[in-house]
């Protein structure tokens, strides 16, 4: 494969060093198709804001991330009152993939959104097809302080000097434990700091945990396997790419592999459930898991027993998070009067005082600096000290994802299904990666080699 989206990925990992400093203040798709359009820039660029009526009436497609789905429709009240503008709320699917495979099937058709989701794995896809438009200008136009959105997270979007997207239900992966059992268990009150230090655990937590249970669950599937894998690849100085370059294929990339299998078919610390992690986490069933900062909500309103968070624990070489969740986008072929509403309303949904409603209510990240310390957010911290755990690890953890992963359509799906090999069959890493490469290595060729 060919090189990096080198511009892209400079300024991710200016961002991340950023947002460190920053921060350090305040304390998953379907088969590979081919795509369609051109990577050119878009007719919105040359939209005079300043001539456009907004029109009175849009339509955001979305999963309701985090069960926002009544919290979503309060913001659009807010709106409404606010500005007079309309907004038809749909549930386009239940996850981000559906979602995505929806917006794909409507692409060719009058039925597209006015807003739509566009998470980590799938707005490089739309950008591609040309299904998306760059927001900077019109964001510019609505003077919406786009510098104060966090930058790792406002960088994640940025390609060929636009952003695409802007952050919305953002979140990284956090390691979550069962207090109650770690307390039965004589562990200290924290999560491991290195995976060999789970291991070592499991001898003290798996006799207190129910029959059918097991110290440390995990589940994989689309949008998700691939995420968390990224830290135990990375812990042991592997990476799914170099840029578009695969390096599967090397000692350290198999040796995340032969780890993960390890915890599951060697060691034996680890089990993978039928559907939910987190679900069977909440019930007590499984004492830790690895789960979105967007399910913390959740897990807390569902558990019996006090919730514990932490980082993800690190390998020999280390790990850190990746950042993920979606972002929200503008289709390209609506009408200006449309994609300036729709402007107005995702500058009012991801607002100062708003991302903080949106973060305490769900577990999401805060995606503007200037709501990390707000008030709101500082109650929130207080009240819930395990969400402190989600902002903290954005600053000093987080890591900008392999280009391979987010940016090759498909590949997520395929690095997942090598995983569900590995984790389920017991399949040796090499083998399972090597069935992978040549797949991602024609999707690359297909699918982004001819834009880039």
């Amino acid at each position: 494969m060919s090189h990096r989206p080198a511009r892209r990925t400079r300024t991710a990992v200016a961002a991340l060093a950023a947002v460190s400093v920053l921060a350090l203040t305040a304390c998953g798709g379907p088969s590979v198709g081919a795509t369609s359009g051109d990577s050119s820039p878009d007719a919105s660029a040359d939209v005079d804001w300043s001539q456009v009526e907004p029109a009175k009436e849009i339509t955001w497609w979305s999963n309701h991330p985090g069960q926002s789905q009544e919290l979503e429709q309060q913001l659009i009240d807010d709106f409404t009152e606010e500005t007079g503008i309309e907004v038809d709320l749909v549930t386009a699917g239940a996850d981000y993939d559906e979602v995505a495979q929806r917006f794909q099937a409507a692409s060719q058709t009058d039925e597209l959104p006015d807003l739509v989701i566009a998470s980590d794995v799938w707005w490089f896809r739309y950008h591609l097809n040309d299904q998306i438009m760059p927001v900077d200008d019109v964001m510019e136009f609505l003077d919406a302080d786009a510098e104060d959105f966090q930058p790792a997270l406002y960088a994640d979007y940025e390609y060929d000097d636009q952003h695409w997207a802007v952050p919305y239900a953002r979140s990284t992966p956090l390691f979550y434990y069962n207090k109650d059992l770690w307390e039965a268990a004589g562990l200290p009150d924290r999560g491991p700091q290195t995976w060999d230090e789970l291991v070592e655990w499991d001898a003290k937590v798996k006799p207190e945990v129910p029959k059918g249970g097991s110290t440390f669950g995990l589940s994989t599937g689309p949008s998700w396997g691939a995420w968390w894998f990224e830290n135990m690849i990375w812990g042991h100085d592997g990476a799914y790419s170099d840029g578009f370059d695969l390096t599967l294929d090397t000692p350290e990339a198999i040796a995340g592999g032969e780890f993960v299998r390890d915890l599951f078919h060697g060691s034996g610390v680890a089990t993978l459930s039928a559907d939910d992690a987190m679900a069977d986490f909440s019930s007590g069933l499984i004492a830790s898991t690895i789960g979105s900062t967007g399910s913390l909500k959740g897990a807390l309103d569902a558990a019996s027993f006090e919730v514990g968070t932490a980082y993800l624990p690190d390998g020999p070489k280390g790990g850190g998070t990746p950042t993920g969740g979606t972002g929200l986008a503008i289709p390209s072929s609506r009408t200006p009067e449309q994609q300036l509403a729709a402007a107005m309303f995702l500058e009012f949904l991801t607002n100062t005082e708003n991302t903080a409603t949106f973060s305490q209510a769900t577990g999401y990240m805060p995606v503007r600096t200037s709501a990390v310390e707000s008030d709101a957010m500082k109650k929130t911290y207080a009240q819930t000290p395990q969400f402190r755990t989600a902002v903290d690890q954005l600053a000093d953890k987080a890591r900008v994802q392999d280009d391979v992963r987010v940016f090759v359509p498909g590949a997520d799906a395929l690095l997942n299904e090598a995983l569900e090999q590995i984790v389920i069959e017991d399949a040796d890493p090499k083998t399972a990666f090597e069935a992978i490469a040549p797949r991602i290595e024609t999707a690359y060729t297909e699918n982004v080699e001819p834009y880039l």
